[in-house]
């Protein structure tokens, strides 16, 4: 994604996750302008006009009424998301929705029923845009592992990591077979959104494993409570091809029958030791050559906030007809569905097997 164009989004809701898209704005004003921001309290209003500079209204129709943004973000409770996706769409409004677009399978059904042809809709599905996971994305559709055969997984929960999964492995909307349990293990957690607690003594918390079986490719998912912020869980991920296998920034494959060779991803960052170009991903590199680009270089930005960036920048670029949809309507609810599956066969004990939903056409 190569556009530079100022990215103009409107938000539904004010809640902690939006705050991520108002950040951005505000560090890269040049790229992106948030034309308003719907909160249902003038109260609330206030205080993000207060902290974020942004004119705030009480309904989409004033939002849209004031200056009509490329696409509006969805980021409410996930209960409201698809009422709020569908007021938009019905205004003719392209959305980009946060995860997932709806809480339970009854509401993706319903949602794409309603929506889902409407071409209007995109969801905020960052994970395959991250620098590392990009950049892994594109060893592994260079054709160096050679046909990828499953993906494990242990870093993000639920819908991302069925996201980074389903991508790594080129997977689409065929019939899954998911097979879960969780255990429960004392582990110290010490960091949480709220901060450091300063308590070091271990809690109850659960582990969760799957398998997806994609019918000759398959996932496993592996997932800690809290397993973003607490330092003590590292995060894995491991891709097995028919010539090859990638282990975090390692791989090792097949250059001719006889020649098993190791190479890794190389990230130039630069800020550090006597490096004084500034805190910065310049790009990631495999074998000599740059395998990723940081579209954003200069802003110092975090993986998570280049990609959360990227993804905005894309849905601009989409909504403008000026590029292709980031992440479909389709995509996030296939990936829900499987998330979904995942917490049900925790729950019954039992495999749970997915079926062909109406989106997968």
């Amino acid at each position: 994604m190569n556009s530079t164009a100022q990215t103009r989004f409107g938000m539904v809701g004010s809640g902690w996750r939006g705050e991520f898209f108002l950040r951005l704005a505000r560090l890269l004003p040049e790229r992106f302008r948030a034309t308003g921001v719907v909160t249902r309290t003038e109260s609330r209003g206030d205080a993000v006009t207060a902290e974020w500079g942004v004119r705030t209204f009480r309904t989409t129709a004033e939002l849209l009424a004031h200056e009509r943004p490329d696409f509006v973000i969805v980021s409410v409770p996930w209960s409201v998301t698809p009422d709020a996706t569908r007021e938009l769409v019905a205004a003719g409004v392209p959305v980009l929705a946060e995860t997932p677009p709806a809480p339970d399978l009854a509401g993706l059904r319903s949602l794409w029923s309603d929506v889902g042809d409407s071409g209007l809709v995109q969801v905020a599905e960052q994970y395959l845009l991250m620098p590392g996971h990009a950049a892994r994305l594109e060893v592994i559709r260079a054709g160096l592992l050679g046909e990828p055969t499953s993906v494990q997984i242990s870093s993000t929960h639920l819908y991302h990591a069925v996201s980074l999964i389903r991508g790594l492995l080129g997977v689409g909307y065929d019939a899954a077979e998911v097979s879960a349990r969780a255990f429960v293990a004392p582990l110290a957690n010490p960091l949480s959104p709220a901060g450091w607690s300063g308590d070091a003594t271990p809690q109850q918390l659960t582990t969760t494993l799957a398998t997806i079986d994609f019918g000759g490719r398959m996932g496993l998912y592996d997932f800690t409570d809290n397993q973003w912020w607490n330092p003590l869980r590292t995060r894995r991920l491991v891709v097995r091809g028919s010539l090859g296998e990638l282990v975090d920034d390692r791989v090792v494959r097949l250059v001719d029958p006889t020649t098993p060779v190791e190479s890794s991803l190389v990230r130039r960052q630069t800020g550090i030791d006597l490096n004084l170009e500034g805190l910065d991903l310049k790009h990631i590199s495999f074998e000599g050559g740059v395998v990723y680009r940081n579209p954003f270089v200069g802003s110092g930005m975090s993986d998570d906030d280049i990609a959360v960036a990227d993804i905005m920048a894309r849905a601009g670029a989409w909504a403008r007809e000026e590029g292709p949809a980031p992440y479909s309507l389709a995509e996030a609810c296939q990936d829900h569905l499987i998330s979904l599956a995942i917490e049900e066969s925790v729950r019954t004990g039992r495999p749970v097997t997915t079926g062909r939903e109406a989106w997968a056409r």
